[in-house]
């Protein structure tokens, strides 16, 4: 990576899991937390679907990777409003979009944003920046994000196909933290009634829950309303929800999650032994 490419002093998250487990989601209200917190945030949506910040912003806004091919890539001729959107409650949104199908890489693309944001001073700005990045890791180009974070969050539900993920991303930033500072935030179980799976994985490999989130159908309706939670009708379940994420967010800003640890990944095999036969 670029040295003059490192973000400055802001506190950077990337958060990472399964496809499909609700990373967006967990991100999008992040944010707003930090946001309600009075810290100016930026969320960065590092997925070709490019739907990271559809309830903060209520659309699907352009992508760094479109904007920058209507300029032929000469990305001063770019002006901040034509690829940071904002969103509820003042979070700044990017969507970095991603290569086409079969071609290019990821990590490209996220340091294209990178670069841009730079150049814009718009990192100078902020106080909280949370990657949402795609799915499981799959390459290098994917793992981007953790040369830029302090602190990687892997989102997961209880239940072995999640773990087994969770694992992976484990071993992508134990490989990371050889060259960069990032190290494990902890882990977010989301969208399951219990954690015993998760506990007996994180038990074993030397990780840590730092917050749970139920299934909760208003959480699942909350992206068919292109709302965040913050923006839903309030219930006591959701109340709850709401003080969680509040909660997270101030122990993520204060440094009270896992420190300098880094865990260690099982083999394939060791994870069907441990989860895999009950």
């Amino acid at each position: 990576m670029d040295p003059s490419l490192k973000i400055g002093g802001a506190k950077v998250f990337a958060v990472y899991g399964k496809g499909g487990i609700g990373k967006s989601t967990t991100s999008s209200n992040l944010s707003v937390a930090f946001s309600k917190l009075g810290k100016r945030v930026l969320q960065i949506g590092c997925d070709p679907k490019h739907d990271s910040t559809f309830t903060l912003t209520k659309s699907l806004i352009p992508t760094v990777i479109d904007v920058l091919e209507t300029v032929e890539f000469h990305s001063e001729e770019l002006r901040t409003e034509d690829f940071v959107f904002p969103g509820y409650n003042g979070v700044m949104c990017v969507e970095a979009g991603g290569p086409p199908a079969g071609t290019g890489c990821g990590g490209y693309v996220v340091g294209q944003t990178v670069k841009l944001l730079k150049e814009h001073h718009l990192l100078e700005e902020t106080d909280v920046v949370v990657f949402d990045v795609l799915g499981d890791v799959v390459c290098g180009g994917f793992a981007a994000p953790l040369q830029h974070a302090e602190r990687a969050l892997i989102v997961t539900a209880n239940d072995f196909d999640s773990i087994f993920a969770m694992n992976r991303i484990v071993a992508a930033i134990k490989a990371k933290s050889k060259n960069y500072p990032v190290r494990v935030g902890g882990v977010i179980v989301n969208r399951s009634a219990g954690h015993d799976q998760v506990d007996k994985f994180n038990d074993r490999v030397g990780l840590e829950s730092v917050a749970h989130f139920p299934d909760l159908d208003d959480i699942r309706r909350s992206r068919l309303k292109k709302a965040t939670l913050f923006e839903m009708d309030e219930t006591p379940a959701l109340a709850a929800v709401k003080a969680e994420y509040m909660r997270l967010a101030a122990a993520l800003w204060a440094g009270e999650t896992m420190k300098d640890r880094l865990p260690v990944p099982l083999k394939d095999r060791e994870i069907f032994d441990l989860l895999g036969f009950d």
